[in-house]
């Protein structure tokens, strides 16, 4: 009675300790419109293989149901660049960056903090390192632009096109 009693003990304070949770964006990391922005979370202490990212506002007028800005992302990259067309939206307030279910986008594992997106040509945050040194987040257009060999899977449903249509047209893979 004792064993089972501590096992399940140690198997629910394991579910407890690993969890996801994004780092950045967030309420003092902002992204920019229209620009290259990174996208960070704790992918040693997730549970979870893989997700779709979301980009949600809480001002249904900004923006009515979330955005689901990459399909299908594997857990083990710990950062994302996002690109210029999946952040494509209007400058303002309350944006936060959801991580779901790739099957049930309503089954939402993480949320970041709510952030701003700030106008194409304003600076990118000002970030300190554990060392100390200072310095200012900045992408070019192109800089970013990741590449990969070996596979079809696209790296995002394209701005305004819902997951089930991007499915449809073969633009993405389940």
């Amino acid at each position: 009675m004792f064993r089972r009693l501590a096992f399940t003990c140690a198997a629910l304070l394991s579910v407890v300790s690993a969890q996801l949770t994004i780092t950045s964006p967030g309420a003092d990391d902002w992204w920019v419109a229209s620009s290259v922005n990174t996208l960070a979370w704790s992918c040693t202490t997730s549970p979870y293989l893989n997700f779709t990212i979301l980009l949600a506002n809480s001002n249904l007028a900004v923006l009515p149901a979330p955005l689901a800005i990459i399909a299908v992302q594997e857990n083990f990259d710990c950062s994302k660049s996002i690109t210029q067309q999946q952040s494509a939206q209007p400058a303002g307030t309350g944006y936060v960056v959801q991580f779901a279910n790739t099957l049930n986008e309503t089954d939402i594992y993480a949320q970041s903090q709510p952030f701003e997106i700030k106008a194409l040509g304003s600076s990118y945050p000002t970030t300190t390192s554990s060392a100390g040194s200072t310095s200012t987040g900045s992408a070019s257009a192109g800089a970013a632009q990741a590449t990969k060999t070996g596979g079809a899977l696209a790296e995002y449903v394209p701005v305004g096109m819902s997951m089930v249509a991007a499915l449809a047209l073969g633009l993405v893979v389940a």
